[in-house]
């Protein structure tokens, strides 16, 4: 099912504002951060409102499943209400492109089939470039497990699912991968839990989305569809990119806790 990956990403992408996007081949890679998410800086984050990816979601972006909550983003999954969607769900992606580094989020989810939570980073041929991507993903059916892949040219490698303990519905964890020329190193808790070497590993600066939806279709992958009776929750206590050879610039990085081999 990682195929659909590809779809669902490059129609997200193809409904944002093209004059943005054909701007973005052109700028350099953005600066390291960290943003604690206490509140949602626009100038940072581009949240994604009024389309869906395609037939295979069940939801539709919408700014209305984005909110902050002491001190935590909340993305949510949750009814539409009487005369709208059935479904509204939640992304996020960085205005900025960035290249090799480590991207880290510390997050927590709340279980339920059907349903994907997400920390990647992103590019294609919206931005004139080939599509290359690097994937966290927790789905929500299985809270217990994290998995990890990339696509370079829309075609996915270095898949692994691995543990998570306690599962991601009863702690916060968190979640990290470096980039570096010939080498990705994904960590769980600051523990190098799965890697990849070599040659055809995503190389192109990339966006960084959180996002959280849902699927009445892809069973075999997500799980059957368990429609919630109320807002279920991703939340993110807090996201950040640390450029390549910069240092540790904050306590709970993992460039602070497990240097990369």
């Amino acid at each position: 099912m990682q195929h659909f990956r590809s779809i669902w990403l490059i129609a997200a992408i193809l409904a944002m504002a093209l004059p943005e996007t054909a701007k973005a081949q052109e700028r350099a890679p953005g600066p390291s951060f960290y943003d604690d998410l206490d509140w949602l800086l626009r100038t940072r984050w581009l949240v994604s409102d009024g389309w869906t990816n395609g037939a295979h979601q069940n939801c539709t972006w919408s700014a209305r499943a984005v909110s902050e909550k002491e001190g935590v983003l909340q993305l949510a999954f949750q009814p539409g209400g009487a005369g709208g969607p059935a479904w509204l769900c939640a992304e996020v992606q960085s205005r900025a492109d960035y290249g090799h580094g480590t991207f880290e989020a510390r997050i927590r989810v709340q279980a339920g089939s059907g349903r994907n939570a997400a920390l990647f980073t992103y590019t294609g041929p919206v931005h004139r470039r080939p599509h290359h991507e690097i994937d966290v993903e927790i789905l929500t059916r299985a809270p217990g497990e994290a998995a990890f892949n990339t696509f370079v040219d829309g075609k996915p490698a270095n898949g692994a699912t691995l543990p998570v303990t306690p599962p991601a519905d009863a702690a916060f964890h968190d979640y990290a991968f470096t980039s570096r020329p010939g080498w990705i190193g994904w960590y769980i808790d600051g523990v190098l839990v799965h890697e990849a070497s070599g040659e055809g590993l995503p190389e192109m600066p990339q966006r960084l989305y959180l996002s959280h939806w849902g699927s009445e279709t892809l069973t075999d992958w997500m799980g059957p569809f368990d429609p919630p009776d109320g807002p279920r929750v991703m939340e993110v206590d807090w996201v950040a990119f640390t450029a390549l050879g910069e240092p540790c610039a904050f306590a709970a990085s993992v460039l602070c806790q497990a240097p990369s081999p």
